[in-house]
């Protein structure tokens, strides 16, 4: 019998990739598409409508091999390798200038490839789920590398004006978090929120070897993506009725890839000897 944790790891992969590909097909042609085909020298060869077309129905036979896993264990196989092709085709497109902000230096002060990092999330699920051989704490790594790159990397883009105010809408929609203007300016509460996220990759590469530390590690990490989820409700911006998802609803839900990351980091570290 599967492990409920690892139940709950594929029904979340299979519900925000049935979410992903069906607003996509919803949605048509749009700018993270078009970026990609810009930097593989291919928007020509086809209608944009038709590279969409193509990036809705991957995401939605993602979701299906998802739900299937659940049940069949032998499925594992196929999805994760469909995962790796999925993420690797967004990851090439890093190496593009459009990913990165001229005005501020470029790389590595992230722009519009914010959220194209979030698919070394699926990357690494896929690796653990194609290989199951791996030792305990080679795993955890491999789980928890893209959850520490988006800790650092857009936890660390906190510190600036530039992510202050892009995030304060996002914020301010959130009763877990709009208080804190209240109290503390556009900067310093983004400082804030980015101090609470590299708290939290202290204690998940901790964790690691000292397990009592686990439990504190995931609850406190697994809050930034869990908060993240609860902007599509709040944020006025996020759904839509004709969509279900806007293009900041995309971003947004690929924050339960993290998720699903933790849970097999849970799997990972429990096995791992304690220390004390």
């Amino acid at each position: 019998m599967k492990p409920l944790h690892m139940t709950i790891a594929l029904f979340l992969l299979a519900i925000s990739t049935a979410l992903l590909g069906l607003s996509m097909g919803l949605l048509g042609p749009h700018k993270q598409i078009s970026l990609t085909t810009d930097f593989y020298l291919i928007t020509d060869a086809l209608p944009a409508a038709i590279f969409n077309l193509l990036a809705a129905l991957a995401f939605i036979a993602c979701s299906v091999l998802s739900f299937i896993a659940i049940k069949k264990n032998n499925i594992k196989l196929i999805l994760g390798y469909v995962l790796i092709m999925i993420s690797l085709v967004p990851l090439g497109s890093l190496l593009s200038n459009s990913m990165w902000i001229a005005s501020m230096g470029g790389f590595p002060v992230i722009g519009s490839g914010q959220g194209v990092i979030k698919y070394f999330a699926l990357f690494s699920i896929g690796l653990l789920l194609i290989k199951r051989n791996y030792s305990p704490l080679v795993s955890a790594w491999i789980s928890i590398m893209p959850v520490l790159l988006v800790l650092l990397w857009i936890g660390g883009m906190k510190f600036t004006l530039l992510e202050a105010q892009g995030i304060e809408a996002l914020v301010k929609s959130s009763p877990f978090m709009g208080w804190l203007y209240n109290f503390f300016s556009i900067q310093t509460t983004s400082n804030i929120i980015g101090i609470y996220d590299l708290i939290a990759v202290v204690l998940l590469i901790m964790a690691m070897y000292y397990r009592k530390l686990m439990f504190p590690a995931i609850l406190i990490s697994g809050m930034v993506f869990v908060v993240t989820q609860s902007f599509l409700v709040t944020f006025s911006g996020s759904l839509s009725s004709e969509t279900i998802l806007s293009t900041t609803g995309h971003f947004l839900i690929k924050d339960l890839w993290f998720l699903v990351c933790l849970f097999f980091y849970y799997s990972a570290v429990k096995q791992l000897p304690a220390r004390d």
